[in-house]
């Protein structure tokens, strides 16, 4: 069956209160370790069937954010969620509280317990109508942005489409470019501060409604930290600004005498080569096609992953009017498959992002043959960004396939991208830590905050002349901070985690994917650092990590300079 066959059946909040309490009674009741299993396995067949309509209605309203039916439909979705996780908690806590906990950790694992703690701990029903006015304000917020049109040299583009000019050989092109990007978030610049004002506000609420100091402590609840504390990732911060800032500083003096100029702004930023960035060479269709036979000659698994998604048409991956912006990878369990979402503008990033959302559409293909719970399949984002940033450097062997004779220039623009992005994504996560440890910020002073933080983890960008980025507003085109706070991090963490397994490659690709296979199939039946060391791994937060990866890395870019 094909994506477009895939049958929306709406969630009848009534008829699943009533699933829900049905199962949690038969663990409360239940006489044996046995019977609670059953209703374990019952449970998860409910969640499959619930997850399938949201991630139904999510892709089919992002890929047309002007449908108007998938648009009530996720209002409607929005509004019910916190309904049907008030009846999750009362079944979370009947199996926390089970006479029989030690058997089901067996069948189970203790990460699902481990997790479920959290879940208790980031919901109460007094947060019900908080939750519900919080996805209402994520909607707005992607709603705007995925209605922008803006106009350039006599032409209409959104947000995504213009990123190819961004990146054009033509200085001016580029300035002008990034001018007019910035001019859509000035022009709206007053509803995107008042969007994030009360989400601040809401968001700072509800912790305190649960008993919490601040946002901080329930974004970690939130994001399942089960395996370190908010310690950890300042020190981790700390290790990227002393070991990786200064390799990256260096080499963005190298890209400014690559491309002939004195001081990089911040329109050449993304401007690698002389002659031009690569791009992928050949229309939408070659490039799909080189995506399907490198996955078809990486491993009998991944021919396998390909071929599905493929036959069961699971991606939409190009720009167009009324789409939201960015990329993603959806499970939809109900039909046993994921769905790759993203949009092509003709520049690198789109094979960055097949192979990105691939990796986490593999990793989906794999836990799902291997893993019965939907609840364990799922590991907490750092694990699950690993698997995609990993496969963006397992498919170095097949660069060519897109690239052709620009093959280098990519390979080594995809390696000095990886190194800059760390210290980018410890900004937005350190960013966001001020924000809701000082919520009574104004939007200056959240702009200012910005500036002072990107001095520290991006010193080498000069702002001037663009003057969205020179009031320090840059942050508000950052999806993750106004939809899914505190998520950044894990990007960063599962990138170090990524770059050791590049360094495996280096060494030997078969083995590294042996390691990474296995990592995959493990889902989300450990904490992230339990995967780590599984797959005998360093861990990211550890002393010297950053400082070992970002050494090899300074030394392969010297060597292969083009």
């Amino acid at each position: 069956m094909k994506f477009s066959e895939f049958t929306y059946k709406r969630i009848d909040l009534e008829e699943a209160k009533k699933k829900i309490r049905e199962i949690t009674e038969t663990v409360k009741n239940a006489s044996s370790a046995e019977e609670q299993i059953e209703a374990v396995y019952r449970m998860n067949e409910v969640e499959k069937e619930l997850s399938t309509a949201s991630s139904l209605v999510y892709i089919r309203y992002t890929v047309n954010t002007k449908d108007e039916f998938y648009a009530k439909e996720r209002e409607y979705n929005n509004r019910i969620s916190p309904i049907l996780e008030e009846e999750m908690q009362k079944y979370n806590e009947a199996l926390l509280q089970s006479p029989f906990r030690t058997e089901l950790e067996e069948k189970f694992g203790k990460v699902l317990f481990l997790n479920l703690e959290l879940a208790m701990k980031g919901f109460s029903p007094e947060i019900t109508e908080l939750l519900q006015e919080e996805s209402a304000l994520q909607t707005q917020y992607q709603s705007l942005l995925a209605g922008a049109q803006i106009e350039f040299q006599g032409e209409l583009y959104n947000l995504s489409q213009l990123g190819l000019l961004m990146q054009s050989q033509d200085r001016e092109i580029r300035r002008a470019a990034y001018e007019a990007y910035g001019k859509f978030f000035d022009d709206n610049q007053e509803e995107l501060d008042e969007i994030f004002d009360k989400l601040v506000k809401n968001r700072t609420e509800q912790a305190h409604r649960l008993g919490m100091k601040n946002f901080v402590e329930l974004g970690y609840v939130r994001r399942q930290r089960n395996c370190y504390a908010p310690e950890a990732i300042s020190d981790f911060r700390d290790q990227v600004v002393r070991d990786l800032v200064p390799v990256v500083c260096e080499n963005k003096k190298t890209q400014a005498e690559c491309i002939g100029v004195d001081n990089l702004k911040i329109y050449d930023d993304s401007f690698r080569f002389l002659d031009g960035n690569p791009v992928p060479q050949g229309t939408y269709e070659e490039i799909m096609e080189a995506g399907r036979r490198m996955y078809a000659e990486m491993s009998p698994e991944t021919a396998d992953f390909i071929n599905m998604m493929f036959e069961r048409e699971l991606f939409d991956v190009v720009a167009k009017p009324g789409k939201a912006t960015g990329g993603y990878c959806f499970d939809i369990p109900g039909y046993g498959c994921p769905f790759i979402f993203s949009n092509f503008n003709g520049t690198a990033g789109d094979v960055d992002v097949l192979t990105h959302e691939a990796g986490h559409a593999f990793a989906d293909y794999m836990a799902e043959k291997h893993i019965d719970l939907v609840s364990n399949r799922l590991p907490s984002m750092e694990a699950a960004e690993t698997h995609s940033m990993s496969m963006e450097f397992f498919a170095t062997p097949w660069y060519e396939l897109f690239f052709k004779h620009q093959t280098r220039k990519y390979e080594v623009s995809h390696l000095e991208g990886t190194l800059n992005f760390i210290p980018y994504g410890c900004l937005v996560d350190h960013f966001q830590q001020v924000v809701y440890e000082h919520p009574e910020m104004t939007p200056q002073e959240r702009n200012e905050a910005w500036l002072n933080l990107e001095k520290r983890y991006c010193p080498y960008l000069d702002l001037e002349g663009i003057p969205f980025y020179e009031r320090g507003a840059g942050w508000q085109r950052q999806n993750h901070i106004y939809a899914t706070p505190f998520y950044y991090i894990d990007y960063c963490l599962a990138q170090t985690v990524a770059l050791q397994f590049w360094l495996e490659i280096e060494k030997d690709w078969d083995k590294a994917w042996e390691k990474y296979r296995e990592f995959v199939k493990r889902g989300g039946t450990d904490t992230f650092l339990g995967l780590v060391e599984g797959a005998g791994l360093t861990s990211p937060i550890e002393d010297g990590c950053i400082r070992e990866i970002a050494g090899y890395a300074s030394e392969w870019l010297k060597n292969h300079r083009i």
